[in-house]
């Protein structure tokens, strides 16, 4: 069988770029196995269905935990009994210690053209400034909010009339379709030693 990088996919709601991550790991040629997808909260709809795809769904309560650092190693020690290699962050709503973010490579998608709008409401944002395309980037984790080195970006043209939803409900499509080419092009490159 071939080797393909070990991957956790983390989360903290619905699970879209999960989804999309789990199916493309289902070619037997893509570089990268999902065997793991972890959530911050117990009643993320992401778990069930990554559970329904055979993916082992875990659920770290980090309100339960007592803090970042408890949080945090429960996530280590998950991470570490499995083997993972890569991480995937996928609507996961924690900023990750810059301890944490130096143990474990891994991969976020952001919904925006980064260096452009870090952080939340990318699309009312984009939208505020007027600008004519917005889009989605897959960046390197690094201690400092979606500050990693770019990976790849998708653009998405800004229409007439488009409202945040709208906006966001097509950049969500480019999303899906970006984080697939990505990891498969990290998963690529880690296992030919890069």
């Amino acid at each position: 069988m071939t080797r393909r990088i070990e991957t956790a996919i983390l989360i903290s709601g619905r699970g879209s770029n999960m989804a999309a991550l789990i199916e493309a790991a289902r070619a037997p040629d893509y570089p990268a196995h999902i065997g793991l997808v972890i959530s911050d909260r117990a009643d993320a709809g992401g778990l069930a269905l990554a559970r329904e795809a055979g993916v082992e769904a875990l659920a770290i309560d980090a309100k339960a935990a007592g803090g970042r650092t408890a949080f945090e190693a429960a996530l280590d020690a998950a991470l570490l009994a499995r083997k993972i290699e890569l991480i995937c962050l996928a609507g996961f709503m924690r900023i990750l210690s810059p301890a944490f973010v130096g143990r474990w490579p891994a991969l976020n998608i952001h919904p925006s053209l980064l260096p452009a709008y870090k952080g939340l409401d990318t699309h009312a944002r984009a939208l505020a400034d007027g600008v004519s395309e917005h889009g989605c980037t897959v960046h390197w984790v690094s201690p400092e909010l979606d500050s990693g080195e770019i990976v790849a970006q998708a653009r998405v043209p800004v229409m007439t009339g488009d409202d945040p939803d709208r906006l966001a409900a097509r950049v969500l499509v480019a999303e899906h379709a970006l984080y697939r080419s990505a990891l498969a092009q990290v998963g690529r490159r880690l296992l030919a030693g890069g």
